[in-house]
């Protein structure tokens, strides 16, 4: 693609730059994780809205700005090159507001999607159980229609954002004889009903960022159904194909994790090792190709082209990639990786053990790795399905 910029795209991207040069503070805000830093974010988020740079490429009736993908794009550039804050709603933005906008009803994206990106409610996302993971179509949640409402009933694991969200976007079983992919609905939950309770799930590093939670005879709308009865997998993978996305804007994040690993080699007095070297000069080249193809995504994208399956190479190219680069960072620090980073010895000031350990789940979430090169092999190199058992 033409990667020169015409003059409205270079005003709109000094716009942009002064913006985030007069807002983004320069000490960092507090972790999202607990209570104060995590209504910090959201006052955040606000400002954002306010200035009207929540979504841009969101249409204008719902608080967007109508922008394309070119002008999206550059935003999300200047806003990791500024480190602004990481956004907390980003299930809501990323995946609630474009999943309604593709198959929900007009009168559903109008009641949702200007309360998404005010951050008036904060969104969860409600797929994985705990013998539905990897393999979704085998979730037990069920729901059954009694009236104008559905009685859900059931279980929800690893429910991102799940401890602070007032919504989560679930999917139900509504059909138990169905064939198992087909007898699933997509349903939008209050999570302040009667009926459902939040259990937060602390993790290794201390972090509560996901949650369990329990839907106990809960009322829900009928009102509240995206997509058709018992269409809820086709929503759903509408709703993954926006989670594997094309990676547009991230490069700079990536970029952005190397260089802090490059600190930490200096910090750690590894700079001379050639092995070292070696590794991180094959992190640039990486994070480099995964900059020209995401620029390639956007150009697919530009051209009215969907990315279908291809998203699944994104998807796997950025997680393994940023998990090489955290895990050459713990090996850097060597037996210095396990101490906290208030610790007098220690190397990391950055919080390296948290994106460490979050790297790791990079390449769970959104699909497996090994889902992602099952995708690959069979709707792009169109390879024969292997038999199981």
């Amino acid at each position: 693609m033409d990667l020169d910029l015409n003059e409205a795209q270079l005003e709109f991207r000094d716009e942009v730059r002064a913006w985030l040069r007069r807002n983004v503070g320069t000490e960092p805000l507090a972790p999202s994780s607990t209570p104060e830093g995590f209504a910090a974010h959201r006052a955040w988020e606000r400002r954002l809205y306010e200035a009207g740079y929540a979504a841009i490429s969101w249409p204008r009736v719902y608080g967007g700005r109508d922008a394309d993908l070119l002008n999206q794009t550059l935003f999300d550039e200047e806003y990791a090159r500024a480190e602004a804050p990481a956004r907390i709603n980003v299930l809501g933005l990323g995946l609630a507001g474009p999943t309604l906008m593709t198959c929900g009803t007009p009168a559903q994206c109008q009641r949702w999607l200007p309360s998404i990106l005010s951050c008036e409610q904060i969104w969860s996302q409600g797929f994985s159980e705990p013998d539905a993971g990897s393999d979704l179509a085998a979730l037990r949640t069920s729901a059954r229609r009694e009236g104008d409402a559905f009685i859900v009933n059931g279980q929800k694991v690893w429910t991102s954002l799940g401890r602070f969200a007032d919504w989560m976007f679930t999917l139900v079983r509504t059909d138990p004889q169905a064939p198992k992919h087909k007898g699933i609905s997509f349903l939008m939950i209050d999570l302040h009903r009667p009926g459902v309770s939040v259990a937060p799930i602390r993790q290794l590093n201390g972090d509560a960022g996901f949650a369990e939670v329990f839907l106990d005879d809960v009322a829900v709308p009928i009102d509240n159904l995206v997509g058709e009865l018992n269409d809820g997998w086709r929503v759903a993978m509408t709703t993954l194909s926006f989670e594997r996305g094309t990676g547009l804007g991230n490069h700079l994040r990536f970029s952005r994790d190397l260089q802090a690993l490059v600190r930490l080699v200096r910090a750690a007095g590894a700079a001379d090792d050639p092995l070292v070297r070696d590794r991180v000069a094959q992190l640039y080249i990486e994070t480099e190709v995964f900059r020209h193809h995401s620029y390639r995504a956007l150009t697919r994208l530009v051209d009215g082209k969907p990315i279908g399956p291809e998203a699944s190479l994104t998807k796997l190219y950025w997680s393994e990639m940023e998990a090489r680069i955290f895990d050459a960072g713990m090996r850097v620090m060597g037996p210095y990786a396990e101490l906290t980073s208030d610790a007098e010895q220690a190397i990391d000031h950055q919080h390296w053990q948290a994106r460490y350990w979050y790297s790791r789940a990079s390449c769970i979430y959104a699909g497996t790795s090994e889902i992602q090169k099952n995708i690959i092999a069979e709707r792009v190199l169109g390879l024969p399905r292997q038999p199981r058992g």
